[in-house]
Order: C-alpha cells, then structure tokens, then sequence
C-alpha cells in the first residue's frame, strides 16, 4: 500500500465544537490531508481555515451524502490515496409511528443508511485501488437499541451498524478496516451547549461525553493493525445507563 500523501474525507461536519469538525482536526493534525464534507459551506470554510492556521492540510468539499453524483465526486477528488472515509451523517428524527409521514421516515433511512451505503461503496472502490484503507461510521444509542418515539431514527442507524458490519466482512481480506464508533449518548459540544442549554445544564458536565474521547475512539480503530482488528468501539460517561 502507498503512504506517499494520504488523505482522508470526514462528511457530515457541522460547526468547529462538532465531532465531525473535530474529527478532521485530530486527523489532520495526524498529517493526512483531510477532504472536509458537509452541506454548509461557510461552516466547512471555518473548519478549515481553523486547520490551516494549526499547520494542516484540510480543503472544503460541499456535498449532499444521498446523492449519488455528488458522492462519487467528493471521493474521487481523495483519488487512490484515500486511507481513511469517516461518515458522520445523522439527523436524530423523533416521532411516533402512527402520526409519521412515509417521506419523514424515509428521509431518515436515506440519510443514515443509504448515504452511508453510498459513501461506503465508493470508498471500497478507492481503497481497493490503493490496497486497502479504514471506513469508520459514527453510530448512535439507537445503533443498538429501540426506544418509544424513535422508531425512524432507531431503525436507520440500526441498519447502518448491520450494513457496516456486512461490509467489514467482505472488504477485510481486501485490507480494508470498517469499523462503527457507537456515541451512547449526549456529545458536550457546540450543538447541545447552545441550541438545547436547558438539557445540556440538566445533564451537567459529568453527563456529556467528551468530544475528545470520542476521537480517540476513531483514531485507535484508525492505527489497529491488521492482525488486530475491532469492528466496534462503544463510549459512553460514567452515568450512562445501558
């Protein structure tokens, strides 16, 4: 496998306190060149501004991860030295079953599953190319488990963990790494602290999980060996109950 200028795309960055902003600072900083994807791109602009002004390499990539065009442009634009696809979409959908729309639903089906199904299949295209590479997807609480009024967002991610799982399966003698990073529970960053504060002070420090941990959940999937392989990492605060 060539280690001549790797690169890596995290899609799905929101604001610089957000895991995936976060993601692609750690990485960076780790000397990949880092492809930084999401939907807004003035959000994406300051992420990146912010990397370069630490001394990485970091470039705006405005992409939508359900449509299928904008996908495959986003991960040829890495090329053959892509060694490492974080997929970070996921819109939490509440709603009860009966008073759901079949567009809401799918909506959300369509973006945790589906895009990943997408953002995965390209990635394998790539890495297969360089001979081999890391897909990492961020899972949630409901990766794992069903709740009341959550039927459209449990049902998504559980089916991203599952589509992940399979790929792993299939692409591991290919040498590629697909791993699933499950978040049980509220991330302490810049969407909680300032669009729900009432929840985020119910919750208290204790009860947030730490951006930081989480990363490094990513990174030590990131530089497993190959005869030392996980698929899963769950992180979650000491409160938590599970």
């Amino acid at each position: 496998m060539s280690n001549a200028n790797p690169k890596a795309i995290v899609i799905g960055v929101g604001p610089d306190r957000g895991l995936g902003a976060q993601l692609c600072h750690r990485f960076a900083g780790e000397g990949l060149h880092v492809l930084v994807a999401g939907r807004t791109k003035e959000t994406l602009d300051e992420v990146v501004a912010n990397i370069q002004k630490a001394g990485g390499s970091a470039e705006t990539v405005v992409c939508d991860a359900t449509d299928e065009p904008s996908v495959r442009s986003l991960v040829e634009r890495a090329g053959d030295d892509l060694d490492l696809a974080i997929y970070n979409v996921g819109n939490n959908t509440p709603g009860r079953i009966d008073d759901m729309d079949a567009s809401y639903f799918e909506n959300a089906w369509r973006i945790c599953c589906f895009g990943g199904f997408l953002f995965g299949r390209e990635a394998i295209h790539a890495m297969k190319q360089r001979g081999g590479g890391h897909i990492l997807y961020t899972g949630a609480s409901a990766s794992m488990r069903g709740r009341p009024g959550f039927g459209a967002f449990n049902s998504s991610k559980a089916a991203l963990r599952i589509m992940a799982m399979a790929m792993a399966k299939e692409y591991g003698p290919d040498g590629i790494h697909v791993g699933h990073v499950v978040v049980d529970g509220a991330i302490r960053g810049e969407k909680v602290m300032d669009k729900f504060p009432e929840y985020a002070e119910k919750l208290g420090e204790d009860g947030m999980i730490n951006i930081e941990g989480i990363v490094d959940a990513f990174a030590y999937l990131y530089h497993q060996p190959r005869n030392a392989w996980s698929f899963e990492v769950d992180v979650r605060t000491s409160l938590e109950t599970w």
